[in-house]
């Protein structure tokens, strides 16, 4: 099959052979080869101008590729350029806003620093006041000095527990139809083998004072009483707040002072108060619940709750000077035990 194809074209070449050979006659055989002459010098002359552009070709290629080189070479200096261009212009950027945030601390600190200065010269002052201080309680002078202190601090306490005294006097009640002043007793101690007085023994300005209304209340209730009574704890409340600022004891709960219509406030309350007993006055970190301390109404849960409220303020003055409450139901015992105390001897001269 090969040897076929093979001849097959062979044969063909050979066709074609004759096909492309051109006769020449004679007389036109110069005329050809001249023509033929001047072709193949032709072609010698543009083969002289090939090899000599050749070289210039190739340096002009060789240029130019060196220049589409360098050209892209450039193009990637210019978009680093570009690049850095831009990261310059950040830089400085948050250069410009770390400077302010720096001049804004260094105004801080320096207004911390004129703070400190301020401090410290505070604090030299007072380490100086205390030095003379901790200089005057040395040894026995300094001791001296402050003892005398204290008895003038409680002498005038004396004088401002009698002034109140002597505004609200409480008394005694020694008969059906006998009443006699309570006194201090020499040296301040109490007669030996007396019982705590009751609330009905005690009067305030004359007015006595019953448990038994705000205990329970009923249709016979005396109102009079009713009314009595809760002047005498008015009185009794105006008296303690006369003398814890004496003593410079804060109450535990504060007196809202009305008379007859004195409310006591208990910001941490142990019953439930409703809506009306929420005082309006309140700020989200504290609220307190107003008390009556005279009856309103048929309830008598909220006035009991406020006499015990008071009480306790005035067995809080009573642990201030030392001693213990004779009762949670002895409001005007106990007021009248803390002005006797007071007012003793021992309490100037107890150091």
């Amino acid at each position: 099959m090969e040897r076929e194809t093979e001849r097959s074209l062979s044969e063909k070449s050979r066709r074609g052979d004759r096909e492309d050979v051109k006769v020449i006659e004679w007389e036109e055989f110069d005329h050809e080869l001249t023509r033929l002459w001047s072709l193949s010098s032709a072609l010698k002359l543009a083969e002289e101008k090939k090899q000599n552009l050749q070289p210039k070709l190739e340096s002009l290629i060789q240029v130019s590729t060196e220049s589409l080189r360098r050209s892209n070479e450039l193009e990637e200096m210019r978009q680093r350029l570009e690049a850095r261009k831009l990261l310059v212009e950040k830089t400085a950027a948050s250069c410009k806003v770390t400077e302010q945030d720096v001049k804004k601390k260094e105004e801080n600190l320096s207004t911390e620093v004129r703070s400190l200065l301020v401090g410290g010269t505070t604090l030299s002052i007072a380490k100086s006041k205390l030095q003379e201080s901790n200089c005057q309680l040395e040894g026995e002078s300094g001791y001296a000095h402050l003892k005398i202190v204290t008895n003038k601090l409680r002498k005038r306490q004396q004088y401002m527990v009698s002034q109140v005294s002597f505004i609200y006097p409480l008394k005694i009640e020694a008969g059906p139809s006998q009443d006699q002043e309570l006194e201090s007793f020499p040296g301040g101690t109490r007669l030996v083998g007396t019982k705590p007085l009751s609330q009905g023994s005690v009067r305030i300005l004359g007015l006595p004072f019953s448990m038994a209304p705000f205990t329970k209340m009923s249709f016979f209730t005396d109102k009079k009483e009713v009314q009595k009574s809760a002047t005498a704890l008015g009185y009794a409340a105006h008296a303690v707040s006369l003398i814890a600022p004496s003593l410079k004891v804060p109450l535990r709960y504060p007196l809202c002072l009305g008379g007859s219509k004195t409310y006591i406030r208990d910001y941490a309350p142990y019953i439930e108060p409703s809506s009306s007993d929420m005082s309006p006055i309140s700020t989200l970190s504290s609220k307190f619940v107003e008390f009556p301390l005279f009856l309103d109404g048929q309830d008598t849960t909220r006035a009991a709750y406020a006499v015990f409220l008071l009480n306790k303020n005035i067995e809080q003055l009573l642990n201030f000077v030392g001693e213990n409450s004779l009762g949670p139901r002895q409001v005007l015992a106990n007021l009248k035990e803390l002005i006797r105390i007071i007012q003793s001897p021992d309490y100037v001269n107890s150091l």
